[in-house]
């Protein structure tokens, strides 16, 4: 599996997914964010959009991530999302954000080192930064958000399954 980075702001890179495999494909075709990928012989696995926060020189944002249909659940987002994260790092960043709509893509976040803020977006999205309280109080208060909201049945049972476990979820290949 190789990982690239296919270019950054203000670069213009664009990036042409298949919609019917890839959610926010449209999102990719944008040329105002970079954009990194997963890939395995040549073919796109994962891919991530992202770009500087435009009032705070030393935050970047994770605009969108998506994964191929077919090979969701291998941890292939945090893994692409742990690359991110140093290639930000080494361009300067010293905060990450991202900001998730659904109790899946926040553990999945979250197992990739990031920590619930506390805050939402105006569209109800939890914000997550990297690095981050990553206590299990700051955790379950995050997961616990989505409780009230009209999930589709597969994510209305993982978050049902998710509240009563007693640990945390384990990190994405050892990441920390």
């Amino acid at each position: 599996m190789e990982y690239a980075v296919l270019g950054v702001p203000p670069d213009g890179p664009s990036l042409t997914l298949d919609w019917q495999t890839f959610a926010y494909a449209g999102k990719f075709e944008m040329t105002n964010t970079g954009k990194a990928v997963l890939r395995e012989a040549g073919s796109v696995l994962a891919a991530a959009a992202f770009n500087g926060d435009r009032e705070d020189d030393d935050q970047a944002w994770i605009r969108y991530l998506t994964v191929r249909s077919d090979r969701r659940g291998e941890g292939l987002g945090p893994r692409l999302v742990r690359n991110l994260r140093e290639t930000l790092r080494e361009r300067g960043y010293e905060r990450i954000a991202i900001a998730v709509n659904n109790p899946i893509a926040y553990r999945a976040l979250y197992r990739a080192g990031f920590g619930f803020t506390g805050r939402e977006t105006g569209l109800a999205e939890l914000v997550l930064t990297w690095p981050a309280d990553r206590s299990e109080e700051r955790y379950r208060a995050g997961l616990e958000r989505f409780a009230d909201r009209d999930l589709p049945e597969g994510q209305a049972q993982l978050l049902d399954r998710w509240l009563q476990e007693t640990h945390l979820p384990e990190p994405v290949n050892g990441i920390p």
